[in-house]
């Protein structure tokens, strides 16, 4: 295997599998180093219904299965392997992988971001089952049922009203008293009669991992430390993702937020560094939105190497 490679792509979601196909396709014998939790954040999720083209839905990890094997089909090489450490100072950029270095002319970041969960070891157990991140792609699955929202900010309550569509009623959960979202977001929350509030609250347990679904969820008041019990069909957690930029960190430019910043597309702050997907896009986050960007990233690196493009 060449080690020296016009493109490399570091991430296998649909962001970087899409940014392969294209690289493919144009001749550019891209490397994909698709890391040892291959195919992103769809390997965790069940039906996915809101990917065009299937409209009686297919299974995430059978998304993924499919997408990898047309970037393979039309040259794209795929490794397996965590990247440790890249050098962005000149180009070719290095990309070590294990005790093993690669170089490119051109790279394209699409590590995605990571929810972050609760840490209760059975909310990740039942994640696809009743336990979802993510209320636009998993919200059609509780028409007519109770859901639960855990978390405070922009994105909890958006995720509730959303969720409010659909549901019967919407329980938000947050550990304080006052939420962090804007005004505005919970101006329209509070206003919206079937979703409701349980303040200084945690929830220290989901059930039914037994039964493959959520029964209800086991909450704790933080003031009084009394347990109680709420009967949910599904909960969804949004107290956040971390985009995971920890290999550019200090190369490249980001976002406060921590996101990487895109300009013109999907160039960052270093010529010939792109990025695609998640890592880049706080604000939309779906599979189909990231497979976009995986196109731009492509055609942009294209562009690059063939100096039309800056």
């Amino acid at each position: 295997m060449s080690t020296d490679r016009q493109v490399i792509i570091i991430g296998s979601g649909p962001a970087g599998l899409t940014a392969a196909l294209y690289a493919a396709r144009a001749n550019l014998s891209p490397l994909v180093i698709e890391g040892f939790e291959a195919g992103g954040q769809l390997m965790l999720t069940t039906m996915v219904e809101n990917w065009p083209g299937f409209r009686d839905g297919i299974m995430g990890p059978d998304l993924m299965a499919e997408l990898r094997a047309q970037a393979s089909r039309f040259g794209a090489e795929i490794v397996q392997g965590d990247v440790t450490s890249v050098d962005l100072s000149k180009r070719p950029f290095t990309v070590n992988v294990g005790g093993k270095a690669f170089t490119a002319q051109a790279l394209i970041i699409a590590t995605g971001a990571s929810a972050k969960w609760l840490e209760l070891g059975v909310d990740k157990k039942l994640s696809g089952r009743g336990v979802s991140t993510c209320a636009t792609c998993d919200g059609f699955f509780f028409k007519g049922r109770p859901v639960a929202v855990v978390g405070g900010g922009d994105t909890a309550l958006e995720e509730a009203i959303y969720l409010s569509k659909l549901a019967t009623h919407v329980t938000v959960i947050h550990r304080r008293d006052t939420l962090r979202a804007s005004k505005v977001m919970q101006d329209k929350a509070m206003a919206t009669p079937n979703i409701s509030f349980v303040w200084n609250t945690e929830v220290v347990d989901i059930k039914d991992p037994d039964k493959g679904e959520v029964t209800s969820l086991v909450l704790r008041n933080n003031l009084t430390g009394e347990t109680s019990e709420l009967a949910v069909d599904g909960v969804f957690i949004a107290i956040g993702h971390t985009p995971n930029t920890s290999l550019v960190k200090g190369q490249v430019v980001l976002e406060d937020n921590g996101y990487i910043r895109t300009e013109k597309g999907s160039r960052t702050s270093v010529p010939g560094v792109f990025a695609a997907g998640d890592v880049q896009d706080h604000v939309y986050r779906q599979a189909v939105t990231a497979a976009g960007s995986g196109c731009m990233a492509a055609i942009d690196a294209e562009r690059f190497l063939a100096g039309t493009g800056h």
